[in-house]
């Protein structure tokens, strides 16, 4: 469907789907471009590590970039991509300009991953001991990733509660947006055959990337509140938290008299998920869908999480596991769901109707590819119906533009 079209991805850093969400989010999209006859290719201007993935199987060229350096004027014009699709609003705000310059006929795709100024939103009120309310919204952030999004011809939104934030508080026009959530195999029979049974598993685990703050701050929360309330009474048990990039104020709250256990980076996150009993996921403050709970429902583990946490997960199906915000709460569903079998089985049930319901890997990715080819059809049409965007366009190429080669001369000197 897409042969003969070329795809450019900027990124910010090089995909590691084994740190983040936001990695398995760009390797899923990766994959679905390159199932569709799509030549792709990778550019970053930072540095790979031994965590990224490796793109080779995807025949994937990758170049490397140098932010304010003109050198990659060129490089685009040479390139003619079909698609460019930035990894997040900061990338497209370094990018974007000189992609609209050099390759005026290309649909310009923004993966918004999660809404950052959500996430900041939540935080900020979470900091000052307030509920949140939209008004948190109205910040500098916010003002960044929403011009970003106007500035695209397609912006990925990844949960629809994002959907509803952008369309009735930004007012923002429907045709600029796509739904399209984490794009997942079907849990299958033979694939269910292989997981531990619940007599078989043993302990709590928590995961994530603590580049991310809220996951951080989640472990915190264990720590202070909860873990104590589970430990009481399950005093055998233990609560295993893997995550990369884990900071020194993490590793600090390691306990093993109290079997709260810092593990650092997990080398098989599926292994570790799979023999746990339980997965707890406490967060207080984030935005986007939760790689850890969708994973957590791949490798039939149940979950105990917040609101935030579940938010735009799983539409009217039951969860999988509980949802709570108190740590009284949170951790009696931990007890509950750690001891009762009958309870355990029938939230890894729930689990497995979530992805295959939910993330239907191939609804989802006919009608994306759709939406991509009409839109790069009617592009000048599109473009016209979005003033907005084409009046941030003209005033980021006023702006934008004349800084980075101000600071490229600058550079030079």
């Amino acid at each position: 469907m897409l042969q003969n079209q070329h795809l450019l991805i900027i990124c910010t850093v090089w995909p590691e789907s084994k740190s983040s969400a936001a990695g398995s989010r760009m390797m899923q999209l990766i994959e679905l471009f390159s199932s569709k006859g799509c030549e792709i290719t990778i550019a970053c201007d930072a540095n790979e590590s031994e965590y990224s993935d490796d793109l080779s199987i995807f025949s994937i060229e990758k170049l490397s970039i140098e932010l304010n350096n003109s050198a990659i004027d060129e490089q685009l014009k040479k390139l003619d991509p079909s698609f460019v699709l930035f990894d997040r609003f900061m990338t497209e705000e370094k990018y974007g300009w000189r992609v609209t310059e050099q390759c005026p006929k290309a649909v310009k795709i923004l993966d918004t991953e999660d809404l950052h100024c959500l996430r900041k939103a939540r935080q900020d009120a979470f900091q000052k001991g307030e509920n949140f309310t939209y008004s948190y919204l109205v910040n500098d952030l916010a003002k960044r990733e929403i011009a970003s999004i106007y500035r695209c011809d397609m912006s990925l939104i990844i949960s629809p509660f994002e959907m509803d934030v952008l369309r009735s508080f930004f007012k923002m026009d429907p045709e600029i947006l796509h739904y399209i959530p984490f794009l997942l195999k079907p849990i299958d029979e033979i694939t269910i055959l292989k997981w531990p049974p619940y007599g078989q598993r043993e302990h709590f685990v928590s995961i994530g990337n603590f580049l991310h703050e809220p996951n951080s701050n989640a472990v915190l929360f264990l720590k202070e509140e909860i873990w104590p309330l589970i430990r009481k009474a399950l005093p055998k048990a233990e609560l295993h938290i893997y995550g990369a990039y884990v900071p020194e104020k993490i590793n600090q709250l390691h306990n093993a008299k109290q079997g709260f256990l810092i593990k650092g980076r997990a080398n098989n996150a599926q292994e570790v998920i799979s023999n746990a009993k339980v997965l707890l996921a406490p967060l207080r403050f984030g935005a986007g869908i939760k790689g850890k709970l969708t994973e957590a429902m791949q490798c039939g583990t149940p979950s105990v999480t917040t609101s935030i946490g579940a938010e735009g997960m799983h539409g009217a199906y039951p969860w999988n596991g509980f949802i709570a915000d108190k740590p009284e709460e949170i951790a009696q569903h931990a007890i509950e769901l750690y001891s009762s079998e009958a309870t355990w089985k029938k939230s890894q049930v729930n689990g497995i109707t979530i992805i295959n319901g939910f993330y239907e890997k191939s609804l989802h990715s006919n009608k994306f590819i759709e939406r991509l080819l009409t839109i790069q059809k009617n592009l000048k049409l599109h473009r016209e119906a979005n003033f907005i965007g084409a009046m941030l366009m003209h005033h980021t190429l006023s702006g934008t533009k004349y800084m980075s080669k101000w600071i490229e001369l600058k550079n030079k000197s």
